[in-house]
């Protein structure tokens, strides 16, 4: 960039600009220095232009007008929206004046902003300066925490549909041998982050403990530990169609596909749905084509209506035996009619909460905030609440201190977890040692949410964005 004695005044203007590029990524880092590098190369061109003597050939001068273009074209994407717009300024200002040898028109600087932008302009000051416990603590209060009135609207509307189907399958098959619907899951735990959008309805199975058996995964020929199966006793002596859910069976076993199809039967295709609608004040319907059981429910509130939110109630066909809770999730145990699939969520919150309450601790706290974090990054939504429950649960085992005051060194020691689980491909169930809760995960999910979290092991904040 040097052309001596063809330039006025170059020395200084070179000294300047390499001061300044050789000091820019300490301050800017890196992306910054390379926009103030693009730009101060521009500007410094279209000076040096200005200052050339007028017998030059004049195809130079054009082939000179245009390199600052080139530059910008060339430029990565984020670089040429910042770049693009001061660049053809410059460049527009410099090819309309009829002799290069005159100054260069300088911008017209902005107007300056009225009065109201003032509080928005010192709020992200404060979040410059802000630690990165202040942020996630920020983070918990603004983008994690569900509001009152919301978890009350949706728990209402969810009880209200739940008595209607209970109602309904009472009056229509009265001899079906069914317990008292409730509703579970992360929204009745106050564990359900970002937006109220779901909850599962417990539909429970009776059956007669003297004629059906569970067999635990381990002891089935799929070695599955949380694929069990429900077995038919005594036939020799009680023969089939003596109990309800004899119908149901599949080579001695009950079937969690045809309990399902039953209940699908007897709920999403027969029950009122416009006339549950004009009742509830909110438009109900099934979900058609989905493995799962589910609900959608629209216009919840005014404003969710406006917006198109939906929320969704999964109806969980459940069988309690022997201190076992198995539900028919189709969804996870596949193509296997007669398998239905051991939940441990339970088991899980209800340790959470016992620790936290034994200590006060921040364990369900870090983890509801983990959950959000996961929600909002497309590359982690694959994480889900189980996956992070155990992160917590086996970080118990090691550490004593869940205070509040440790609340961040908590949170970014179960990312730093994480990625060693990730890094291994094996994470272990915290109350089923043999179960590995990353065996759904490809070599490309676990390659995609392991470069993500690395990348929060420096720099966390981005997990907050």
């Amino acid at each position: 960039m040097y052309y001596s004695g063809k330039r006025r005044g170059e020395d200084g203007i070179a000294a300047v600009i390499d001061f300044l590029l050789s000091n820019a990524r300490l301050v800017l880092g890196v992306g910054g220095a390379a926009m103030l590098g693009i730009a101060t190369l521009a500007v410094k061109r279209l000076i040096e232009r200005a200052g050339r003597p007028p017998d030059e050939k004049p195809d130079k001068k054009m082939t000179d007008s245009w390199e600052e273009l080139g530059l910008v074209s060339a430029s990565p994407k984020l670089l040429h929206k910042g770049i693009e717009g001061v660049v053809m300024k410059q460049i527009a200002a410099a090819t309309k004046k009829a002799e290069l040898s005159q100054p260069i028109p300088l911008p017209s600087p902005e107007p300056l902003r009225c009065d109201i932008d003032q509080p928005q302009r010192r709020k992200r000051l404060d979040l410059c300066v802000m630690t990165f416990a202040e942020r996630l603590q920020q983070y918990f209060r603004t983008r994690v925490c569900l509001s009152a009135e919301e978890v009350s609207v949706a728990q209402q509307r969810a009880l209200d549909i739940s008595t209607e189907i209970q109602a309904f399958l009472h009056s229509k098959h009265p001899d079906m041998p069914l317990g008292d619907m409730m509703l579970a899951g992360s929204l009745l735990d106050d564990l359900q982050v970002v937006k109220a959008d779901h909850a599962c309805l417990i539909v429970p199975l009776q059956l007669e403990s003297s004629l059906w058996m569970p067999i635990a995964g381990e002891d089935t020929f799929l070695g599955h530990p949380q694929f069990c199966m429900v077995r038919r006793e005594n036939l020799e002596y009680f023969p089939r169609g003596r109990s309800y859910w004899d119908r149901h069976l599949l080579g001695g076993y009950l079937s969690s596909r045809l309990v399902s199809e039953q209940l699908g039967k007897a709920v999403m295709e027969s029950m009122n749905w416009p006339s549950l609608t004009g009742t509830l004040e909110c438009e109900v319907r099934p979900v058609l084509g989905s493995p799962e059981l589910k609900l959608e429910i629209q216009g919840l509130t005014q404003s969710s209506c406006d917006s198109g939110e939906r929320f969704y109630i999964t109806v969980l066909p459940t069988v309690r035996l022997n201190e076992m809770m198995l539900t028919a999730q189709r969804e996870i145990t596949g193509s296997f009619d007669y398998v239905w699939y051991q939940s441990l969520y339970t088991s899980e919150t209800t340790r959470l909460a016992a620790l936290d309450k034994a200590d006060s601790g921040v364990r369900k706290k870090c983890l509801k905030t983990l959950k959000a974090v996961c929600r909002n990054c497309p590359a982690l939504r694959k994480l889900n609440g189980s996956h992070l429950s155990n992160v917590i649960l086996h970080m118990s085992e090691k550490e004593t201190d869940w205070s509040e005051s440790v609340f961040a060194d908590r949170f970014l020691q179960a990312i730093a977890e994480l990625i060693g689980y990730l890094e291994t491909g094996i994470m272990p169930s915290f109350f089923k040692h043999n179960v590995n809760l990353f065996q759904g995960f490809t070599e490309d999910d676990i390659d995609e949410m392991g470069f993500m979290l690395y990348c929060a092991i420096t720099e966390p904040e981005i997990l907050l964005i």
